[in-house]
């Protein structure tokens, strides 16, 4: 499977919320870092999402968003077959939002590093 394809459905996990969508497509060596948690491995991955969520819910009256999460901005590059991409990304009705630097190969998505939009104290 290629890359972009990898990626579309990446995105589309992570729109939905759908961790096993995520799954699917990354690699056993995964890794997604994010500031706020941690490196979380593909093992990690469905408790990360699922405390994720609780998270969404308390600041949702108890409901999560549709769509879980919106991803914007999203730019691309290509380079010795790995493809690297940039995005925006808020989870609606909240304050949560941030970046994410993806990379991918045909093998799947291998990582991520998560950046949080946030105001100094």
């Amino acid at each position: 499977m290629s890359a972009s394809i990898h990626l579309g459905r990446y995105a589309e996990g992570w729109t939905n919320g759908d961790a096993d969508l995520v799954l699917q497509v990354v690699t056993n060596d995964y890794i997604l870092d994010d500031p706020n948690a941690g490196k979380i491995s593909k093992d990690k991955f469905i408790d990360y999402l699922n405390e994720m969520k609780e998270t969404v819910k308390t600041l949702c009256n108890g409901c999560l968003p549709k769509p879980f999460m919106e991803i914007t901005e999203v730019l691309t590059s290509e380079e010795n077959e790995i493809t690297t991409a940039w995005c925006a990304w808020v989870i609606p009705g909240t304050n949560i939002k941030g970046a994410g630097l993806i990379k991918v190969n045909s093998s799947g998505v291998f990582s991520e590093v998560l950046t949080y939009y946030t105001t100094l104290a």
